[in-house]
């Protein structure tokens, strides 16, 4: 058994016992059409997000739709997603590019009856029901953690997506974390690139900042592309396996870098669960399954938990074989 036919099978068998076959049947009364929206929508990270929801719509027995911005581009998710809640769907899962540009769109779709759960990034100042996804800041935390003994001392570079609030936490945590637990190794503005989520660029940028401090002792990437890039740089500079790297996220890229030796370790977001959790929290407020007060819309109470932590796990060259076989 591979690492996503465990967890769908763990999975499976949690939402079974919170949601019995009886009540899945009995509260469904029409088609239900549930959509995830993204940004940059056409790289493979919202692959396996998606296919955690569409195991989640088979068990529920409700259909579900792929869409999203091809670009990165704020304005251009805003529209999709309007797009989207003028549908009227059951429900939508959404990542979000940028929190504050989303708080008008998301709070008008939950005045308006379709319930909102944000996946990956959050806006946690909408009325979102609930964000399911990384803890982020800790995930900079366990970076920090890897990354800080292999280096022991000198001064470390990151490259990662300036304005996304996801990418800011990964960042802060792993800079608190240094400042804590390894004062030896150091890291400032000037040591921090914006790839925006662009392999090529992150490529360019970290080239350019190499060569302006050799003294480099250590990468951090907060994005899968970025990390892909950075590989690229460290490589170009001759400096392979003397800088180490840790990036975030996996697709084939980061996983050769990691089996080559040119990047020590990546972190894996629980992106499976991020897609199955999420569609069943918002089919459990589209039916009303919550019962935690008899009315918690008129008490004023969110009737999900309004984060949940999927985790991160480390992969290495010792792991990176089963997230192949995914």
């Amino acid at each position: 058994m591979n690492r996503r036919e465990f967890l769908k099978t763990s999975a499976l068998a949690a939402a079974a016992a919170a949601i019995p076959a009886g009540m899945r049947k009995a509260t469904a009364q029409e088609d239900q059409l549930y959509y995830m929206v993204t940004f940059a929508s056409g790289i493979d990270y919202w692959k396996d997000c998606f296919r955690g929801m569409q195991d989640a719509a088979e068990f529920l027995g409700v259909d579900v739709e792929y869409t999203g911005s091809p670009e990165n581009d704020i304005t251009a998710e805003v529209r999709v997603f309007e797009e989207v809640a003028s549908q009227n769907p059951a429900g939508i899962l959404a990542t979000i590019i940028n929190p504050d540009a989303f708080i008008e769109p998301i709070n008008n779709t939950i005045d308006a009856g379709v319930p909102v759960v944000c996946f990956d990034a959050d806006s946690p100042l909408s009325k979102r029901y609930s964000f399911v996804g990384t803890g982020n800041y800790y995930a900079g935390v366990v970076a920090a953690r890897y990354l800080g003994p292999l280096v022991g001392e000198g001064k470390v570079a990151i490259s990662s997506v300036a304005a996304q609030l996801n990418h800011v936490q990964r960042r802060q945590g792993f800079i608190d974390t240094l400042a804590a637990e390894f004062p030896g190794v150091t890291t400032s503005d000037d040591l921090i690139v914006d790839d925006q989520n662009n392999s090529t660029m992150a490529a360019e940028k970290m080239s350019a900042l190499l060569i302006a401090n050799p003294d480099i002792k250590g990468i951090f990437a907060t994005d899968a592309l970025g990390a892909v890039g950075v590989g690229q740089a460290v490589r170009e500079a001759g400096l392979s396996g003397q800088v180490p790297i840790i990036g975030f996220d996996y697709d084939e890229g980061t996983l050769d870098l990691i089996d080559s030796g040119e990047l020590g370790a990546t972190l894996a977001q629980g992106t499976w669960q991020m897609g199955f959790w999420g569609l069943l929290m918002l089919y459990a407020v589209r039916n009303g399954l919550i019962k935690s007060v008899s009315d918690w819309q008129g008490a004023g109470i969110s009737p999900l938990p309004p984060n949940v932590d999927t985790g991160v796990v480390v992969i290495t060259a010792e792991n990176s074989e089963y997230w192949r076989a995914s």
